[in-house]
């Protein structure tokens, strides 16, 4: 048994038996005598067990005394060390995402507790954390002040005002909106949200946002799949709105097709490998922005077939780049 159940049935132990000599304790949990000791020593400092050494009996109980006579309990959460290292990982892939700190702050009293269970292994769990790298490229910081609002507005389920910074057309304007969802995405944050102006579905980036309040006014609510539909559609995150969403159709070459054949560039992607080696990969969207992009990093290894409009939108922007370095 792991470390976790130990402390319960040492605790069962001594609460069903009143007295239990170190003998019998050992033979019940099958540990050795250092590992019983320190299990012992571990639930009177840090969960502060009123375990006491009875000489009369030769044996272990809890002290009433100390009691009070209320009865001690062990706190309700609690984790087997695989759980909680995989807790640890988690939270070190979090950092990853946490601009400012913003998550961090709040999960750090957990991440101590985390810690303090693993007890003699608390030094293998920071060893752990060192282990895990994510390494972001091109990330858009947002304040953290911005993400904590839009997040409690999100769970409090309540409108927010913003003043929000239109790159398009780079203007700012006013919004009243329904927070529905937080989506991270290549190296930002994103609110999907009801826009009671526009009344629709629109997405706004969080470091976009040159103002915000909470509203007492309740959110409006729309069903999720409702919310896929609107937004996840299309390609990136132009996922689609109100335009209609067209399919494009890649063929990468060989070389390249060992690479993007393992990669998923939407979730409702059709891809298939072709006898010459070739593959060929099709995914839906409605606007080419993004897309567009995916497509140019992939340079001379890659050709749209059958689209037309995004062909020449691809051509154009290769012409202006070369213009470039004539």
């Amino acid at each position: 048994m792991d470390r976790t159940e130990r402390f319960y049935k040492i605790e069962l132990l001594l609460r069903s038996r009143g007295s239990v000599s170190f003998a019998v304790l050992r033979e019940e949990l099958d540990v050795s005598p250092a590992t019983l000791k320190r299990d012992l020593q571990y639930l009177r400092d840090r969960l502060n067990a009123p375990i006491v050494y009875d000489a009369f009996d030769n044996g272990y109980r809890f002290d009433a005394a100390a009691t009070r006579g209320e009865r001690h309990e062990l706190p309700g959460m609690w984790f087997s060390e695989n759980e909680i290292h995989a807790l640890l990982t988690m939270h070190q892939l979090l950092a990853g995402l946490d601009d400012d700190g913003v998550l961090s702050r709040h999960l750090q009293p957990m991440l101590e507790r985390l810690q303090g269970m693993l007890g003699a292994d608390a030094a293998e769990s920071r060893e752990l954390m060192r282990r895990i790298k994510v390494i972001g490229t091109a990330r858009r910081r947002v304040p953290s002040r911005w993400f904590e609002l839009l997040g409690s507005a999100l769970v409090q389920r309540r409108r927010l005002w913003l003043r929000y910074f239109k790159r398009s057309d780079r203007r700012e304007s006013e919004r009243e909106v329904s927070p529905q969802r937080l989506v991270h995405y290549r190296g930002t944050w994103y609110l999907d949200a009801w826009c009671h102006a526009s009344d629709g579905l629109r997405r706004f980036a969080l470091d976009a946002v040159r103002e915000a309040k909470l509203l007492d006014t309740k959110a409006k609510n729309v069903p999720v799949r409702e919310l896929e539909a609107a937004l996840d559609a299309g390609y990136g995150i132009y996922g689609g709105g109100d335009t209609k969403v067209k399919w494009a159709t890649l063929l990468f070459d060989a070389d390249a097709a060992q690479w993007v054949a393992s990669e998923e560039w939407h979730p409702q992607q059709k891809s298939r490998h072709l006898p010459d080696g070739r593959y060929e990969l099709q995914v839906p969207y409605a606007d080419a922005t993004e897309l567009t992009m995916d497509i140019l990093r992939h340079g001379d290894s890659v050709t749209v077939a059958g689209d037309k409009a995004l062909a020449a939108a691809i051509a154009q922007r290769l012409k202006s780049a070369l213009s470039r370095y004539a």
